[in-house]
């Protein structure tokens, strides 16, 4: 085994892995599978970290000696299992060897998303009463600090990047490198220490309590989501069996670390496959490390697919205009047959020909650009993505798919088979899940990755989870013909209008949001006699737009309010409702008044959960003058919104909204009637 230490201290005790158990028959632990990836994959990578341009690498023997010596750190200063341990920053190596440090001895580490506020940290810390917190930089340690007299439980506050931090007290605050010294200075001491540490590993089961995650709080307090390792090991392994997964892949680590999907992806699908994470320098780098590292697996929410397709449209409308004729021509071409030869599905040789020349000429660049290259297998998943959007990336050779899960799944509840993909459905349960609709048409399923239950809330568990293990998903949906399970919306959202037609906010949202221009937009009409909806503008291509037409604006609140803009938005809702006018079932749900709000909806202002979720009723409440607007007729209203900025002041917008009447269509089936009566 070849041991490339990162730093002088770093020490490779093969040995000493050999000894250590990797695995229990029926009792695997995320540790054990790190002693198992440390005695067979030793030399290989396992993860990247990009520092001041220069990516450096970990390889699992390693990673190994990182997690031992950190945990034994931290028992040194008295954790032990059972404890909480909050993790709180963005993707670093050290916070996920935090992961499994804590749950060697264990303990449960409970990821926080980076850039909640401090008021936020307060309500998951106090709850899950953490006795420990392992933060990335200064920024975090002083969000725990700034609330050290509202969480009494912590004991112990370790940061990783020590910029900034030598005039802290440091008598309960210590750095990593602090923690895994006085593991060395244990460890020298007396060297049983390894073995005991093992043996601590060996004593973990499957059953254990792994992780607590807390939900994003679209409705109300976050929960504490309860998985144990079985829950994330075999849902990991099953997930890597579905899609061929191997230790072969490189992934990109830059989702949040308290979403369930990076804790799989990033984390639980990495230790049961042996494949190499990559975390790259900093959120704002991330395209561009993408594009370094081109990963062979890849997962984003759509808003992702939506702002890369975005930046794509922006940079074409700046092109010469041959280019944009080339580039307009082949992509039509690509929707055309580009599906079909993804799925291996016959196509005559001349559009096969016509497509490879695409491929050299735009398909392949504009992949090379995205940092697709590699991409063997492509995920989506946590709202519905547009159709179109999800075509375009498919027709560009990417084997993009779908899939839908929840945190209370450990992710997976159906996912697309290769060579079945629908655009306007998330695939079919994968082995080991049960996926069932109840009488009211919500979504319910049964699997191995079933949460245990939410911590310290029996009443919402009872409420989730039915005695039998089925668990209530809160989304409607139906069974195509070909047995693949199609989302309509969120159960709760499902409504009816006035005259008892459907009313689905998040299907009209997604179409509205196909069209570059529109960032986010929410719907409302339940109980109403129409549909009106509020939109975002997207400021980087509408900003663009501006740019090129020698349109000035000063921020978004004027850029938003310009009559060209709304000119704009119009011609894209009324898109919207020819489409709906074409589906019987929402025909009767097309937009007939829309507002483009005065500023961004924003997570530190409530409006959206830390995933980037629309939280609808919180956004109804604080605008509520505005939908009565919306509804009375009126063409404009005022409206003053308290804001938060970045460094956390208060402020205040004002600004008067303009109100405008969007084009409707009658029914296609009306349409034709009026016709044969002509």
């Amino acid at each position: 085994m070849i041991c490339n230490g990162q730093s002088a201290s770093l020490q490779c005790n093969d040995q000493k892995i050999l000894q250590g158990p990797a695995s229990d028959e029926g009792n695997v632990t995320l540790p054990k599978l790190l002693l198992r990836n440390a005695r067979e994959l030793g030399s290989r990578a396992a993860i990247r970290e990009k520092t001041f341009g220069i990516w450096q690498t970990w390889t699992w023997a390693e990673v190994h000696d990182e997690v031992r010596r950190a945990s034994i750190g931290l028992i040194e200063l008295g954790l032990k299992r059972g404890d909480r341990v909050a993790v709180v920053g963005q993707n670093r190596p050290r916070l996920y060897w935090t992961f499994a440090a804590v749950q060697a001895f264990g303990g449960v580490p409970i990821p926080v998303y980076a850039d909640s506020v401090a008021e936020e940290m307060a309500f998951v810390l106090n709850h899950a009463e953490v006795k420990a917190a392992v933060c990335e930089d200064q920024e975090q340690v002083d969000k725990v600090l700034s609330i050290a007299e509202e969480v009494h439980s912590i004991k112990l506050l370790v940061y990783d990047e020590p910029r900034g931090m030598r005039d802290y007290d440091h008598t309960s605050l210590k750095s990593f490198e602090d923690i895994q010294e006085i593991a060395d200075q244990a460890i020298a001491r007396d060297p049983r220490r390894l073995e005991a540490w093992a043996a601590e590993i060996g004593r973990g089961r499957g059953s254990d309590l792994a992780v607590m995650l807390y939900t994003s709080g679209t409705t109300g307090q976050p929960k504490g989501v309860m998985l144990t390792h079985d829950n994330l090991v075999i849902s990991a392994e099953n997930a890597n069996a579905f899609d061929s997964f191997t230790r072969d892949e490189e992934v990109i680590a830059y989702l949040p670390l308290a979403w369930v999907g990076d804790h799989m992806f990033s984390y639980a699908q990495s230790y049961a496959a042996g494949y190499c994470v990559c975390c790259p320098e900093s959120p704002e780098t991330v395209n561009d490390d993408r594009r370094e590292i081109a990963p062979t697996y890849f997962f984003a929410p759509p808003r992702v697919y939506e702002t890369l397709l975005t930046a794509i449209m922006v940079r074409m409308e700046d092109a010469s205009a041959p280019k944009r004729r080339m580039f307009h021509a082949l992509m039509r071409h690509a929707r055309k047959v580009g599906e079909r030869i993804l799925d291996g599905k016959p196509v005559p040789l001349g559009d096969r020909l016509l497509y490879l020349l695409g491929d050299f000429l735009v398909y392949g660049p504009l992949k090379n650009r995205m940092g697709f290259t590699r991409l063997r297998v492509g995920y989506t998943a946590g709202e519905a993505i547009g159709p179109e959007i999800f075509r375009f990336y498919r027709s560009l050779g990417m084997n993009l798919k779908q899939l839908y899960g929840q945190t209370e799944a450990s992710v997976y509840i159906t996912m697309q088979p290769d060579g079945t993909i629908d655009a306007d459905t998330v695939g079919t349960p994968p082995p080991g899940v049960e996926v069932r609709i109840a009488e009211s048409g919500e979504v319910m399923f049964r699997s191995p990755g079933v949460f245990q239950g939410y911590y310290k809330n029996d009443e919402a568990t009872r409420e989730t989870k039915t005695e039998d293990g089925w668990v209530h998903t809160g989304d409607a949906g139906i069974f195509t013909a070909e047995g693949q399970l199609k989302i309509i919306d969120r159960a709760k959202d499902v409504g009816r209008l006035s005259d008892g037609s459907l009313f689905a906010p998040k299907y009209i949202e997604n179409k509205l949001k196909f069209f570059p221009n529109v960032k986010e937009a929410v719907a409302f009409g339940n109980d109403r006699d129409c549909v009106a909806v509020f939109i975002n503008i997207d400021l980087v291509a509408v900003g663009s737009w501006a740019e090129r037409n020698n349109v000035s604006y000063a921020s978004y609140q004027e850029l938003a309010a310009l009559p060209r803009i709304y000119e704009m938005i119009a011609a894209h809702v009324a898109e919207v409702n020819r489409s709906l006018a074409a589906e019987p079932m929402m025909a009767s749900s097309q937009i007939k008044r829309f507002l483009v709000l005065h500023k961004e909806l924003d997570a530190d202002d409530g409006e959206l959960t830390r995933t980037q979720k629309v939280r609808r009723r919180f956004i109804a409440e604080r605008y509520q003058p505005l939908i009565d607007a919306l509804y009375d007729g009126s063409a404009e209203k005022f409206v003053s919104t308290e804001v938060i900025f970045e460094d956390g002041r208060k402020g205040v917008i004002e600004a008067t909204v303009r109100i405008a009447d969007a084009e409707t269509f009658p029914p296609a089936g009306a349409a034709a009637l009026s016709e044969a009566a002509e």
